[in-house]
């Protein structure tokens, strides 16, 4: 609890899900909380939700000049930057050969970039302090094979190796780094469809089903919150979420074929159900 008393946090897509989980887990122990969304109205009704120990700030990730005014405001109001929660996210999901390239980008806009800008924002300011501790939000399928989910799995493992690199490279200025990788956890995005704005999005397989095959039902997002503080509160460098998470990690490093022979009959199950 101490940890986090007084202490300041970013939190991207903070008006839903893990996001607003994490929010109200950080403020519960006595943190600041700026809650960042893209949707603002969201990000309002978490921040309103919480009370006094948060505020509500629109924010695109893939807006660099918006992130760094997001840090700049945290910064000016509350003195320092303790946490920065990238956890803005997307996923996308389907065969990978009847995606189109908008989808792609979008993905790669959002998930990779996104991360990319909160870094280049909040690094320097933690390093100007000698302290802070960035925690993006990757996933197990940033460790594991996602088959129907190539895009997003692909953005994760780049979210991976981002964080497992900057961490060496940072402990040296006093600055840490961790990255969230859970299983599915009860969130929104679970039963999202594909974004409106993108075009000819194809056949998507029932993600929530899908994960369930691969790797149990999802996780309660509070629960998740919470073994996720625990972890960043003991500098861990990945922290997989849950449990039966970290089987799958560990089996799939131990016998990645038997990894692949699972996945292989989750996915030809999963196409029985394709229109």
């Amino acid at each position: 609890m101490e940890k986090w008393k007084g202490s300041t946090a970013i939190i991207t897509g903070g008006g839903s899900g893990i996001g607003r989980a994490l929010a109200m887990a950080i403020a519960a122990r006595g943190g600041y909380v700026y809650v960042a969304d893209v949707n603002e109205a969201a990000a309002k009704s978490v921040a309103a939700e919480i009370g006094d120990q948060a505020a509500a700030l629109r924010l695109d990730v893939r807006d660099a000049k918006a992130f760094k005014d997001t840090v700049a405001v945290a910064v000016k109001q509350r003195g320092r930057l303790d946490f920065l929660f990238n956890n803005a996210g997307m996923g996308i999901a389907g065969e990978a050969f009847e995606l189109p390239l908008s989808a792609w980008e979008r993905i790669i806009d959002v998930n990779i970039r996104g991360t990319v800008n909160g870094v280049s924002a909040a690094y320097p300011v933690m390093v100007a302090q000698g302290s802070g501790h960035i925690v993006n939000t990757a996933s197990l399928a940033g460790l594991a094979p996602s088959p129907l989910l190539a895009p997003y799995a692909m953005t994760k493992h780049a979210i991976v190796g981002l964080s497992a690199s900057l961490r060496i490279e940072a402990a040296a200025y006093g600055v840490r780094v961790s990255v969230l990788c859970p299983a599915s956890v009860e969130t929104p995005m679970l039963d999202a469809g594909p974004p409106a704005d993108i075009a000819n999005m194809p056949w998507k397989p029932d993600v929530r089903r899908f994960l369930t095959k691969l790797a149990g039902p999802p996780h309660p997002a509070d629960k998740f919150a919470a073994e996720a503080l625990r972890g960043v509160e003991k500098n861990q460098a990945t922290i997989v979420i849950p449990g039966r998470a970290r089987m799958v990690w560990y089996l799939g490093r131990l016998s990645p074929g038997l990894v692949e022979k699972v996945s292989l009959d989750a996915v030809a199950a999963e196409r029985k159900n394709k229109a």
